[in-house]
């Protein structure tokens, strides 16, 4: 079954070259031949899962592991893209700077500072994580304004 010719291509698509012949049934691959890296991300879905890559951590949160979202999209896209990667490694170097200011600030609720101080936190946590994730799903490597980059 054919196509009709005014059927839109596919993004991505290129004509094969002039007197290109495809392999007869059976073709099999010379021996040490490598498949090119398959399983790259679309664009659309470099951006979804870039904004998952932050937003999840407000998921984890509801264990209290807010990092384990951020790691999950490291482990599972990031090799399929540099964007996830580098927007998953941001969110998750966040995740471990906002966890050691919130330890910091429930320590000192013992000096009445860490009263006020462990709701900010948390709130910048939320909005920056927030933001965070929009900016990715436009397509924008964000960075997040104060954060320890522990992971590379």
């Amino acid at each position: 079954m054919t196509e009709p010719p005014d059927a839109p291509t596919p993004p991505g698509y290129q004509p094969p070259p002039p007197g290109y012949q495809p392999p007869p049934p059976g073709y099999q691959p010379p021996p040490g031949y490598q498949q090119p890296p398959g399983g790259q991300l679309s664009q659309t879905d470099e951006r979804t899962w870039g904004m998952l890559a932050h937003i999840s951590s407000i998921l984890a949160a509801i264990v209290g592991l807010s990092f384990l979202g951020p790691l999950v999209v490291l482990l599972i896209q990031g090799p399929k893209s540099q964007f996830v990667r580098r927007q998953a490694v941001e969110a998750l170097n966040f995740q471990i700077t906002t966890y050691i200011a919130a330890i910091v600030s429930g320590l000192l609720i013992l000096l009445v500072i860490g009263i006020v101080l462990l709701p900010l936190v948390l709130l910048a946590w939320l909005i920056l994580t927030i933001v965070a994730g929009v900016a990715a799903n436009n397509g924008q490597d964000y960075r997040y304004p104060f954060n320890i980059r522990l992971i590379k």
